[in-house]
């Protein structure tokens, strides 16, 4: 697999749609809510630099996008998606490497942080330094949480006040010189993730 990771500009335009459909497409797989994006919003974002894409003999196979809030002292690294013929190959934690090491130079000091129902994804965060948090940590800036009405569980996050949700916020913060170090637990966070179902969707 020759694949390469790169910073997407206005070329890559024409697999905004492709990559709209993949995460659509991924989300209802996994059962799982995901804030829809538009191909216009996801050109936007390889217009302004703020996006990864991987790709492979000029075929999509990987994306992921950079949010920043509060004049950049929050970036969130959203919209990670891998195409199925990619797949279980390691391409999602590249792609989550680069666009964490791509945001520390474009917005240096930030705070990074990201909210998912994915192991996988937590998986990913934990070794690179994130530490789940609750979401009163993350950003207060409202049009972030506004991002999330495409979500099937939006009604939950709102019905909480925006202090929880079926999601685990996580947070990696670089003026934290020596992090605790957070080992992840597959078990302990698919339980975690059944007490929220229960308990939040009631």
């Amino acid at each position: 697999m020759s694949v390469s990771i790169i910073i997407a500009q206005e070329e890559h335009y024409k697999f905004a749609q492709e990559i709209c459909d993949t995460m659509e497409a991924s989300a209802l797989l996994r059962g799982t809510g995901i804030a829809k994006r538009s191909p216009d919003y996801i050109q936007k974002k390889m217009q302004n630099h703020d996006a990864i894409i991987a790709l492979e003999n000029g075929k999509f196979a990987g994306f992921c996008y950079i949010e920043s809030w509060q004049h950049g002292k929050f970036v969130a690294n959203s919209g990670l998606i891998v195409h199925p013929d990619y797949r279980h190959l390691g391409l999602a934690k590249q792609i989550k490497k680069k666009v964490f090491e791509y945001s520390q130079e474009k917005y240096p000091g930030a705070k990074i942080f990201g909210i998912t129902t994915g192991l996988a994804v937590m998986k990913i965060n934990s070794d690179l330094g994130y530490k789940p948090v609750p979401f009163s940590e993350l950003t207060a800036d409202t049009t972030f949480w506004a991002g999330c009405k495409g979500c099937t569980n939006y009604d939950i996050l709102e019905k909480k006040e925006f202090k929880m949700c079926l999601c685990t916020g996580m947070l990696y913060d670089p003026n934290n010189k020596k992090p605790e170090e957070i080992k992840f637990n597959k078990k302990v966070l698919t339980r975690l993730k059944e007490i929220k179902q229960t308990f939040l969707k009631k």
